[in-house]
């Protein structure tokens, strides 16, 4: 049994990250509601618990608390933002709204040397309106911000430490240092949270969950799925149809790279569905984003139920659903967040659908996702592949769908993700270190504008480059590329497509952007 942290969710919007860092660590972390049962929690014999942060103040109407089991376990408990306004408040101490509010970066000056937070002045990610105006009995302070405020408190005896500020955002600056502290020297957790134990329990689950019936996966030509696929398929064997849908959305060259890579590098059956021409017919005419996805989504779903009837009626259908599609499309496990986008394969499922899903990686990150393909053995060119969106190019094609309009973005895309590759700019990073961009693709946008070609005036389409580095997908930077290759891209795209003489570079971050236009 490996060692667990298990963080409590109070509502924010990082609680996903904090269980991100802690694997991080290679220890595994769970997330549960403040509110679940707790002999479920108990059952789970963390190490320790982190408290996450959320919106609430304790003093509100009904506010979420902290449950008397957690201070009752006798293991090291750490509160973040929230958790440390909860902890205070069920420990007797004094939370009151701030007079001074803090958000963004702030300084923190450490009062005295303790076991959690490293010794020396530093920068750290504050987010609050309330504050700890009388700690609980047995409790010091451990910091204070530039404001006065108070910004770490604990009472080591009991190993009862908090935290007024953000650990494990990038913004704090030795805030993976702190949590590396709580989890491996203060819990005492064993770093065996691998890739390896990662497929082991998911295989279990996998298990647990269909028995002996069996199984169909919808390959969409991306990461996600084919990682999905392949974990799925270690779990049950021949139980497992695997489908390639040709969407006639896909990138170029697509269709024949997953076809190589699951029938000889996996020795896996594949079938092979061509659907262009249904696809194309059921998205005639429609422009808005989301009504696209549903569509898609809609045919997604009942092209698998027309395979399914021809191997038997498989009730489980796999999906490559990773944790930002599940943020984006209906909010964070336990909290409430506004819908950015109906991913296909979340938001965007038809309500009579007749599988129920198997998603293993439902929970994890890219990177994470990453590294699970490569234990499992997939090629290097399938799991470091671009990200793809599961509605293929028609989210990266605004505007009405038709063949000759993908056919224009599917040749600019491949100029441009050709050109980065040669540069050494895309691809498996080298010697562990993270590639210099995490995504990058063209957009066709049905924009018009005057140009010139051979002294003969033209009005024709833009196509727009986006090229982002991030770590977790859910922010990103836009990428600062060389100019001299951005002039050849361009050049390369106005000379060869058709029906384009304007390039464009996307300039924006996520927030306030997403990383794909739909």
């Amino acid at each position: 049994m490996v060692d667990a942290i298990v963080i409590l969710d109070f509502g924010s919007q990082y609680t996903q990250l904090i269980a991100r860092r802690v694997r991080e660590l290679q220890v595994f972390s769970e997330i549960v509601a403040w509110d679940s049962p707790a002999a479920k929690v108990v059952a789970m014999h963390p190490r320790g618990y982190i408290l996450s942060g959320g919106p609430a103040s304790v003093y509100d109407e009904n506010a979420p608390y902290l449950p008397e089991y957690v201070l009752q376990a006798d293991v090291p408990v750490l509160g973040i933002c929230y958790g440390m306004h909860a902890m205070t408040k069920a420990l007797g101490g004094q939370v009151v709204g701030g007079g001074v509010r803090e958000y963004g970066l702030a300084e923190i000056t450490v009062s005295q040397p303790n076991a959690l937070l490293p010794d020396r002045p530093q920068t750290v990610w504050m987010s609050h309106g309330d504050k700890v105006e009388r700690m609980p009995a047995g409790f010091v302070p451990l910091a204070k911000s530039d404001n006065g405020l108070l910004a770490g408190m604990a009472d080591e005896s009991r190993r009862l430490y908090a935290l007024q500020f953000h650990p494990e955002v990038n913004h704090t600056q030795l805030g993976r240092d702190m949590l590396h502290h709580f989890v491996l020297d203060i819990c005492g957790c064993r770093p065996d949270w691998t890739p390896g134990n990662i497929i082991d329990t998911a295989v279990e689950k996998i298990r647990a969950q269909v028995g002996d019936h069996p199984v169909i996966s919808a390959v969409s030509g991306g990461v996600d799925s084919s990682v999905a696929t392949a974990l799925v398929q270690k779990a049950v064997g021949q139980q497992l149809s695997t489908v390639f849908i040709d969407t006639g959305l896909l990138r170029a060259g697509e269709v024949e790279q997953v076809q190589q890579a699951f029938q000889q590098a996996l020795g896996m059956k594949l079938t092979t569905l061509d659907a262009s021409e249904r696809y194309f017919t059921a998205l005639r005419g429609v422009t808005e984003p989301e009504k696209k996805r549903k569509i898609i989504g809609v045919l997604f779903i009942r092209l698998f139920e027309e395979q399914a009837a021809r191997v038997g009626n498989p009730p489980f259908l796999v999906q490559g659903t990773i944790y930002p599609d599940v943020v984006e499309s209906s909010g964070t496990k336990f909290g409430k967040a506004e819908r950015i986008k109906s991913h296909h394969n979340v938001g965007g499922l038809p309500s009579d659908m007749k599988f129920a899903l198997v998603e293993p990686l439902r929970d994890l990150f890219k990177d994470e996702v990453r590294l699970i393909g490569e234990a499992l053995g997939l090629p290097a060119a399938l799991v470091w592949r671009q990200p793809f969106p599961g509605p293929g190019l028609a989210v990266r094609c605004l505007g009405e769908i038709t063949p000759e309009r993908i056919a224009r973005l599917r040749q600019a895309d491949a100029i441009f993700t050709g050109e980065l590759t040669a540069a050494g700019l895309l691809g498996r990073p080298v010697h562990g270190q993270t590639t210099q961009l995490s995504q990058a693709f063209a957009a066709l946008l049905p924009v018009q504008s005057v140009g010139v070609m051979g002294d003969q005036r033209t009005y024709q389409e833009t196509i727009a480059l986006r090229a982002v580095t991030t770590e977790d997908f859910m922010t990103a930077n836009w990428a600062v590329l060389p100019t001299e290759l951005l002039a050849r891209v361009s050049s390369r795209i106005v000379n060869e497509v058709a029906g384009v003489n304007r390039v464009v570079y996307d300039i924006t971050s996520k927030p306030p952007a997403t990383i794909e236009w739909e």
